[in-house]
């Protein structure tokens, strides 16, 4: 008898730790922990998300035939750690041996790592299979490049897989279509509406819960809309196929005043817990291209983010660790500012995507990347708040896919291990790809002064201030030959104006 550990994330019929198991004699084991909900303070939106869905998840076990020994977090026997758990669990049930996929974070796997010999018992540690490159497989690629670039990777996996394949060529000629993925949002645009779903009484259950254990938490409880089971999640997936994935492409870096959800997928939080398979996605949007439902330039830049980013991106983070967690290349130094949590500063751009986030547990990857994160970078904001923040607000963030894209493609603090350059702009490009600067207090077109969009200086402020770590970047040549040619009265009001917002925001002034 064998007692088998399925993880919050691991909600997937098809995890390794199931696939020989006896609904005779083993035991399903999972656990609602207070001690993985609270070493961040996550989002309540996302543990309701993650209790509901399990709690669901253990339901289909158990309608399947598995016997399932399921633990909420509310129980007064919760010991509240999965060592406790699992200790307490070999007692009451005999089992002879645990069964368990490698956990997608560190932290857990160098635990997991240690039960053996803590508990005396065989502990089979299997492969997480859910993912299309395995971490050995990645390893292999990655040794002896002088740079690891995800383009290269991606067309790996494009062969591999034979996903928009004409043989031994890309469809259309070209592997890449992003260039014509940056369209600005034009006046008019007509976004279908997300879907969601009601709450059962499982999830309203969970939301009682959520209310009384984790009520200091950041966000917003309701509304909710998450899907909860596999079937809403492949409804969610069937819905963007049909009705937005056609014009994702076009749109996927626009931003609009009042519509966080645009014309993305959003299955990113049903990717990551295992309620969706990445190439069960990948092969329903590569249908919709064959079938003339959606462009090319839509499903590859889709596919991209599936079969090249995201398996990228775990790939670095099991190839760095644990002395990624700690690079900061820049060494920035300044505390996360208190408006990450309370959306309370003048910068419009900044008070929607925080406001968003708080609402919705979710901002889509150009407001990540270039409203939050390059405020981030430029800031010069320490990578470990920046880190904690992404963790703790957004529903589909684990470490092993949030650490990467923020240390390594928001901070730039990996020393250009993952991005070739800083992603750092100034007011202009947030002007051109969203309409926040209609609406915002300061005036993007002003380069200095009290009104002037902070962006502006702060951008050139901080190449001044990294100038001699990143003045050598062949793709900086240009940016630092336009910031040499500038008049020392331009670059004394730069200083300036970044000193005295700097000021304020150290004394957490309104910004």
């Amino acid at each position: 008898m064998k007692l088998r550990l399925i993880l919050g994330d691991q909600l997937s019929s098809s995890i390794s730790a199931l696939k020989d198991a006896d609904k005779d004699t083993d035991v399903i084991m999972m656990c609602e922990l207070r001690t993985e909900a609270v070493y961040v303070k996550h989002h309540k939106k996302k543990i309701a998300f993650l209790f509901s869905a399990m709690r669901h998840f253990a339901a289909d076990l158990r309608e399947q035939g598995f016997s399932v020994r399921y633990t909420r977090c509310d129980d007064p026997k919760n010991t509240g750690t999965f060592l406790g758990e699992v200790e307490y669990a070999l007692k009451e049930t005999n089992a002879e041996a645990i069964v368990v996929t490698y956990p997608t974070e560190y932290r857990l796997r160098s635990e997991f790592n240690t039960w053996s010999k803590i508990l005396n018992v065989s502990v089979d540690l299997r492969e997480d299979d859910r993912f299309l490159c395995s971490i050995c497989e990645f390893n292999t690629w990655a040794r002896g490049r002088k740079q690891l670039r995800m383009e290269y990777f991606y067309r790996e996996m494009r062969r591999k897989y034979t996903v928009l394949m004409d043989g031994s060529e890309p469809v259309g000629g070209k592997w890449n279509y992003d260039a014509e993925n940056r369209k600005p949002p034009k006046d008019g645009l007509d976004v279908p509406k997300s879907t969601g779903f009601d709450a059962d009484e499982i999830t309203q259950d969970v939301f009682r819960l959520v209310e009384a254990e984790f009520p200091d938490h950041f966000g917003d409880l309701y509304p909710f809309q998450f899907a909860v089971t596999r079937d809403q999640a492949l409804e969610v997936l069937e819905v963007f196929i049909r009705d937005r994935l056609s014009q994702f492409g076009d749109f996927q870096d626009a931003m609009v005043q009042n519509e966080p959800w645009m014309f993305h997928s959003h299955i990113s939080f049903y990717l990551n817990c295992g309620l969706l398979d990445p190439l069960e996605c990948i092969q329903a949007s590569e249908e919709a291209y064959h079938s003339g439902a959606a462009p090319l330039n839509a499903v590859e830049g889709f596919i991209r983010q599936i079969l090249g980013w995201r398996e990228f991106i775990r790939g670095i983070y099991w190839l760095k660790m644990p002395d990624y967690k700690t690079q900061n290349s820049l060494n920035a130094t300044r505390t996360l500012p208190d408006f990450f949590w309370t959306a309370d500063t003048q910068m419009n751009c900044l008070h929607q995507c925080i406001s968003e986030t708080k609402t919705n547990a979710y901002a889509h990857h150009i407001q990540r990347l270039m409203v939050l994160g390059n405020f981030a970078l430029i800031a010069g904001l320490h990578p470990d708040g920046v880190n904690e923040w992404y963790l703790t607000v957004y529903a589909d963030a684990y470490e092993w896919v949030e650490l990467p894209n923020v240390s390594g493609m928001v901070l730039f603090a990996d020393h250009g291990l993952l991005a070739s350059k800083p992603y750092a702009a100034s007011g202009a490009y947030i002007n051109r790809m969203s309409d926040y600067c209609k609406s915002c207090y300061y005036q993007v077109a002003e380069k200095s002064g009290s009104t002037a969009c902070p962006f502006n200086y702060l951008y050139w402020d901080f190449l001044d201030r990294n100038a001699a770590k990143l003045r050598s970047n062949p793709r900086m040549g240009l940016i630092y030959k336009n910031f040499q040619r500038m008049s020392e009265e331009k670059l004394a009001a730069i200083r300036d104006d970044s000193t005295n917002f700097f000021k304020k925001l150290d004394i957490n002034e309104k910004v």
